[in-house]
């Protein structure tokens, strides 16, 4: 393994750059600015799963005074595009419209008003009458598959579907050796099938924009948004204007998770402001989030494990059918990723096949969402591996160590299985699991507890645990720049496109880029998420700001680095290649030293001058996995099927950890949002398609009082390819939670439990039936 540097401002927690406008309430998010004159946008949700608009009248809305502009289907752009804020050209089909003459779940667009005031908007909108002929819901993925099911996606000019005829948006199938035979060959096999459900990223800032022109009459798009530049290209493709025409800005974001790698409302709000020249704002209700905005992926997935009596597994099977809602934005790149980031974790089989398909329904949309198919896998592969032990008598911990991947090691799955395409041959080059296995079981306990039941009345306490890794970023398709210039009192101006959606990138790209120039980080001014000011980033997601954007500051900083070295080594006489730097001085062989501000100084006013500034961009080649020890320690009551999480260990390989602090809460942050998925938060859907519970009273997301025992150890490793040696860490820790909560239920109570969430009721009725659930 690579050997680690010692650094001065990496591996530092320092405190935020925009900490303190956030603690004191600065007017740092969209909704803070307030224009004159802005109008204020409400839309007309489908009450119906699955209809045609016969008709639409909106005379009565259109009449009524303070209405500004009214969007239907019949004045707007035809074009078919894709929501889903990725890489051009999208992996995701052109299977929506602004608006359309057919609504595909209850909460679709329908029309869109303008005005005054909320209050006139809302009055507008129940003043639209809409005729619709009903057509058959469908509501889950057998209906979908089922012969003779309705054809959601009907249209003649949407593309990029895999079979729209029977609802599949996506088909993915890899083989690697022959699985059958590994079956046959096994000593012992397991299968297992596990079903999760409906769930909401509950961002605390909903879906917001702000849309203005400019003085050039531009379109400016103040948003909510994880991917700046995305939303510039998909607006400007949708409402058929030029890129040029189009300035998308990102203040600080109240949360994304995943939710906000959409483009959902800047096509409306762009096109209200165009047909009117004003100012408009539109903000999402907490139903309209829950309703219409975007929730993960349901999912059914099967594991199949074949191992010899030596524990070392033979073959490995996943089949995944995934539920794409109404519209396919991230089905394949989801469902690939089931598969993608999970089974290369256990590269000792020879023989694996992934196989699956995601389909429509006349449900609410999902997105991408924070783990983005590698926590609806993990829940399978890992109760499965704990199944596995038990069946061959050996610990959990034991069996994993048998079979996961290692230093210097691959997987013919890095190759065969991308996101949505084939992925790229690849070498771990750093990795301390085995470490993290140790250092997590020792803080639980595992060896006094595991297996020694004792009661406590009714309740009953168990551990469980699981392993995981990830990725950090899509080789080969993310692409990031950044854009340094130096000032002259020794300062720089840090350009990024990167987005900083309350992770702390903007922190942690400025101490890169302050470590690289020996400078302390107040030294760093960053600008970040601007598409007229900012160079170009796919933006925050796929866990790649850390490791694709922070390789271009590095590159970035170290240009800057060889420019200051050569206007200070013809001040000082030497030559460029003995100079180092420190102390914000530039420090020659012989002790003389010339400060930051005189090398500027000298390069802006006093010989052979030019700005001292530069711009490197990253393509990654690779995507090292970080990697994940979960340990747990819960108590089931037998009397309500209660489980309580009493002590939750997280052992992390990041690499090097830039901020230490902000590793450790993004990992404290994935955990309690898994936590909340695996025990608590499901969207209910009626039998006609409809949310039940689309509020936070309803929708129980954790809160501190429910917060367990939490403990995150970065175990560190040096990665070689990655900027400063570090590696992601914004994902991995939201897909333990689940595997290792239904496997310490089963070391408390003997049952196994396979659907989520892992509610009273359903823990109780599999107690009471000594079977699964």
């Amino acid at each position: 393994m690579a050997e680690r540097p010692e650094f001065a401002i990496v591996g530092k927690g320092e405190r935020k750059v925009d900490g303190r406008a956030l603690v004191t309430g600065k007017p740092v998010f969209v909704a803070d600015l307030r224009l004159p004159e802005t109008l204020h946008v409400k839309i007309l949700g489908s009450p119906k799963a699955h209809a045609r608009i016969r008709s639409i009248d909106v005379s009565a809305a259109e009449a009524m005074d303070g209405v500004a502009c009214i969007l239907t289907h019949e004045n707007t752009p035809p074009t078919r595009h894709t929501t889903a804020g990725q890489g051009f050209p999208e992996p995701s089909p052109y299977d929506a419209r602004m608006f359309e003459d057919k609504v595909r779940f209850v909460g679709d667009r329908v029309a869109a008003v303008a005005a005054e005031t909320e209050a006139i908007a809302e009055a507008a909108l129940a003043a639209i009458r809409v005729d619709y002929e009903e057509l058959e819901p469908v509501l889950s993925i057998d209906d979908a598959l089922r012969e003779g099911a309705p054809v959601i996606h009907d249209e003649p000019d949407s593309t990029g579907i895999y079979d729209a005829s029977r609802n599949i948006v996506a088909d993915v199938d890899i083989d690697v050796g022959d699985v059958e035979a590994g079956f046959d060959g096994s000593d012992a096999v397991v299968e297992v099938v596990c079903e999760t459900q409906y769930a909401q990223h509950t961002p605390i800032e909903t879906h917001v924009v702000l849309s203005y022109l400019d003085s050039e009459d531009r379109l400016i798009l103040r948003t909510s948004t994880q991917v700046p530049f995305h939303v510039r290209r998909i607006v400007a493709q949708t409402l058929g204007i030029p890129i040029r025409d189009i300035r998308v800005i990102k203040p600080r974001v109240g949360g994304g998770f995943g939710t906000k790698q959409e483009v959902l409302l800047e096509d409306i709000v762009g096109l209200v402001t165009l047909r009117t020249g004003r100012p408009a704002l539109i903000s999402l209700t907490r139903k309209e989030e829950f309703t219409s905005a975007r929730t993960r992926h349901p999912m059914r997935v099967r594991v199949k494990l074949g191992a010899g009596e030596d524990g070392v597994l033979r073959a490995i099977e996943m089949e995944a059918i995934s539920n794409t809602g109404a519209y396919g934005a991230h089905g394949l790149t989801v469902l690939a990723n089931t598969g993608s980031k999970t089974l290369p974790l256990y590269n000792k089989a020879p023989n694996a096949h992934f196989f699956g398909q995601a389909v429509y329904t006349t449900l609410p949309v999902p997105g991408a969402y924070r783990g983005y198919g590698a926590t609806q896998g993990y829940f399978p592969l890992e109760t499965a591996m704990d199944e596995l032990a038990e069946r061959l008598g050996i610990d959990p911990i034991e069996l994993r160590r048998l079979n996961h991947i290692r230093l210097d090691e691959t997987s013919p799955i890095f190759e065969k299985l991308g996101e949505g395409r084939e992925g790229v041959e690849q070498t771990v080059k750093s990795c301390e699991l085995e470490r993290c296995l140790q250092v997590g079981a020792e803080r639980i306990g595992w060896a006094e507890k595991r297996g020694k039941k004792h009661r406590d009345g009714s309740w009953v306490p168990g551990v469980g645990m699981s392993i995981m890794m990830q990725g950090s970023g899509i080789p080969l398709i993310d692409m990031a720049a950044a854009t340094l210039k130096m000032n002259e009192d020794g300062s720089f101006n840090l350009l990024i496109g990167a987005t900083d959606i309350g992770t702390g990138s903007d922190t942690i790209l400025a101490q890169i880029a302050a470590e690289v120039l020996a400078v302390p980080l107040d030294k760093m001014l960053v600008t970040s998420s601007d598409t007229d000011f900012t160079p170009f980033d796919v933006g925050a997601y796929a866990s790649s700001t850390t490791y694709v954007s922070g390789m271009a500051v590095q590159r970035a900083a170290e240009k800057i680095r060889d420019q200051i070295f050569e206007v200070a080594a013809s001040a000082l006489g030497v030559a460029s290649s003995e100079l180092s730097l420190a102390n914000e001085s530039v420090v020659g062989p012989d002790g003389k030293s010339l400060s930051l501000a005189d090398v500027c100084q000298r390069a802006m006013y006093e010989s052979d001058q030019f700005q001292i500034a530069a711009t490197a961009s990253c393509v990654p080649t690779e995507s090292p996995p970080p990697f994940l020890a979960n340990f747990a320690e819960v108590a089931v009551d037998t009397e309500t099927g209660r489980i309580k999480v009493l002590h939750y260990v997280a052992a992390v390989d990041c690499g090097v950890a830039i901020n230490p602090v902000l590793a450790e809460g993004q990992m404290e942050g994935a955990i309690v949002n898994g936590i909340g998925y695996a025990l608590t938060e499901e969207m209910l859907i009626s039998s006609r398609g409809r949310v039940r519970n689309p509020s936070l009273f309803d929708y129980k997301i954790p809160g501190m009082l429910d917060i367990p025992k939490l403990e995150v150890i970065l175990v560190e490793s040096y990665e070689p390819t990655g900027p400063m040696g570090a590696k992601s860490v914004g994902e991995i820790g939201i897909n333990g939670p689940i595997p290792t909560i239904a496997n310490a239920v089963y070391d408390a109570v003997g049952v196994r439990l396979r659907e989520t969430p892992f509610t009273p009721e359903r823990v109780l009725r599999a107690i009471r039936d000594g079977s699964t659930a």
